[in-house]
């Protein structure tokens, strides 16, 4: 098994020397395999590079994941990253930056310990979009979230995100220390500012001078952050221990780029993080944001509602069918690059050949049902920004009808040929209430079902359904996705825009 003893004698690309001078300042909220391929990764590297040894990080499971936070206390917090090349190289470093681990979905007095501590600096998060408790198209606090309303009424016992932080700044008012810094590292639209948001909404309902103290001392830096990372196998743990001769629990397998834009603003002090090749600190990240949102987040939706229809299980599986290929890239170049106001020095042509050839390696299993995963709460920012900026400019957007059409399928949780998908949303139920009170595939079943999706203002706002042409195109992209399956809707698709609508 991996641990401090056996690390020594493993033959690898990286690793961090004195790992035993290592003090945390940083404690993150969301142990998934995401922060440890990505954050994790580039702090470690970022320490090896600096020679500081004061930026360790606690990383805590505020739900689930109760196995794997006993494995890595088990491997002194130690794991391998294998990161996969485009020239199918394998290269494995050893990250050593995680200093503790915990569990804290039962008791949060440790968790909450360390981030009230006078070394904690920062506290970061990757809850995923749900983690926010807030409502995606309004980004007001969900009072009727149960976490919500649990913490309103328990602070002192908090169990979301959001009331975690709110508690452990109250703590840190009274006993007048400085306020962290709230790095928010998930994969959303202005993710610094929705969690400035939910917090100070939170703080607000308790003690609105707290909420004051807080958005005058505190800081959110918005982030972009991109690195493919899928959900590790029992294959890919049997092919480390192979390679490296021991056994690790906590590995992590991801491509080998990463990128991290950073807003440059912390109220006590951060890492010099652009050490790295990748990260880069910035002014304003919007530009960045929506260029990463609009073209790879949005094509990698658009592959997963139609690649699960069309029977590919992985993302490098859908970019590799010619059809996808082809309507993928024309998506990112012509529709989603389109509506982009371009960040200086980016070349958008080149940045969408570059994410084809990542789409496409097949040494990442980066599998269609974990991209698919909580849609509800992402396509309002992947996808419906750029179609309403086709729409005000009279523009085609017929990928994104597509891939609505492929969302709403996907999310009746019934396939083609009457196969259960198990849907993975918070607002699951609710859309397959939808679907299934509007059953059948004649053109004015589809009509009622899509005009019943796009009612959903918490995801498509009050704009959008009011929108005769939106309403239109979804439907027509939908009575398509019935009669031919996503195949052929796809290359369908692919023939309509090389050769005229």
């Amino acid at each position: 098994m991996l641990n401090n003893k056996t690390a020594g004698s493993l033959n690898l690309s990286h690793r961090l020397s004195h790992r035993d001078t290592i003090t945390p300042a940083i404690v993150h909220l969301g142990l998934g395999a995401f922060h440890r391929g990505h954050q994790a990764r580039i702090t470690d590297e970022f320490m090896a590079i600096s020679g500081q040894r004061n930026w360790g990080i606690i990383s805590a499971n505020i739900f689930g994941g109760e196995q794997l936070i006993s494995d890595l206390q088990a491997q002194n917090h130690l794991y391998t990253v294998t990161e996969i090349h485009s020239d199918k190289r394998r290269t494995y470093k050893l990250v050593s930056s995680i200093v503790d681990t915990l569990y804290a979905e039962r008791d949060r007095h440790s968790l909450l310990k360390a981030m009230r501590s006078p070394n904690t600096r920062i506290v970061s998060l990757t809850v995923t979009e749900k983690g926010y408790c807030t409502n995606p198209a309004t980004g007001e606090l969900q009072l009727d979230n149960p976490l919500i309303a649990h913490d309103l009424k328990h602070p002192e016992h908090p169990r979301s995100a959001v009331g975690l932080i709110v508690s452990a700044l109250a703590a840190r008012r009274t006993a007048r220390l400085k306020p962290f810094t709230v790095l928010s590292c998930d994969n959303m639209s202005g993710n610094g500012k929705r969690a400035r948001s939910a917090v100070l909404q939170m703080a607000t309902q308790f003690d609105p001078e707290l909420a004051r103290w807080i958005a005058e001392e505190c800081s959110f830096p918005c982030t972009v952050v991109d690195c493919v990372v899928p959900a590790v196998t029992a294959e890919d743990l049997a092919t480390v221990k192979d390679e490296l001769g021991v056994e690790d629990k906590g590995a992590i397998v991801c491509e080998a780029f990463h990128q991290w834009i950073i807003e440059d603003d912390f109220v006590l002090g951060r890492p010099d993080w652009d050490d790295v090749s990748g990260v880069k600190f910035v002014k304003d990240v919007e530009p960045y944001e929506e260029m990463k949102l609009r073209m790879l987040n949005g094509s990698h939706s658009f592959m997963a509602y139609l690649g699960y229809l069309g029977n590919y299980p992985t993302i490098s599986e859908v970019a590799s069918d010619p059809d996808f290929y082809a309507a993928t890239s024309h998506f990112m170049k012509s529709v989603a690059a389109k509506s982009l106001d371009i960040p200086e020095g980016e070349d958008l042509n080149a940045y969408a050949e570059e994410l084809m050839q990542r789409f496409c390696n097949p040494r990442l299993t980066h599998r269609i049902c974990q991209v698919a995963m909580d849609g509800s709460q992402k396509i309002p920012q992947r996808w419906l920004n750029t179609v309403r900026w086709h729409l005000e400019q009279g523009s085609d957007f017929a990928p994104l009808a597509l891939g609505l059409a492929g969302w709403m399928k996907y999310v009746s949780a019934i396939d083609r040929n009457g196969e259960a998908i198990d849907v993975r949303d918070p607002m699951s139920a609710e859309l397959k209430l939808i679907a299934d009170s509007h059953p059948g595939n004649r053109a004015d079943n589809i009509a009622a079902r899509v005009k019943a999706f796009l009612s959903v203002s918490a995801i498509f706002g009050d704009d959008l359904p009011k929108n005769e042409r939106f309403v239109s195109e979804v439907v027509s992209a939908s009575c398509l996705l019935a009669e031919k399956g996503a195949r052929a809707a796809v290359a369908s698709l692919r023939y309509c825009e090389f050769h005229g609508r």
